[in-house]
């Protein structure tokens, strides 16, 4: 259990210090060359282009969850019963 935990504990702290370095990485004036060396030795496959899809991503989830709000409400309730029977 103890190495399940630390595990868990090395996970959440890479998590935390990932959010900070994005976070300084979109901040103007940064270090990008320095930040950029951090995160990619943090993971190795990481790309500044999902760093932008996650800000795309942020900025449209509220017009998307209204879009997709306002086409459920478009749809028509299903009439009960007129599936024909075989027979």
């Amino acid at each position: 259990m103890v190495e399940r935990r630390r595990e868990l504990n090395a996970r959440y702290s890479k998590k935390r210090k990932m959010k900070k370095l994005k976070a300084k990485l979109k901040a103007p004036g940064a270090d990008r060359a320095g930040l950029i060396a951090k995160i990619k030795k943090m993971s190795p496959w990481w790309t500044e282009a999902s760093l932008e899809q996650g800000q795309t991503t942020v900025a449209t989830t509220g017009a998307a969850s209204e879009a997709a709000a306002a086409a459920s409400a478009k749809k028509k309730p299903s009439a009960a019963g007129t599936k024909k029977k075989p027979q």
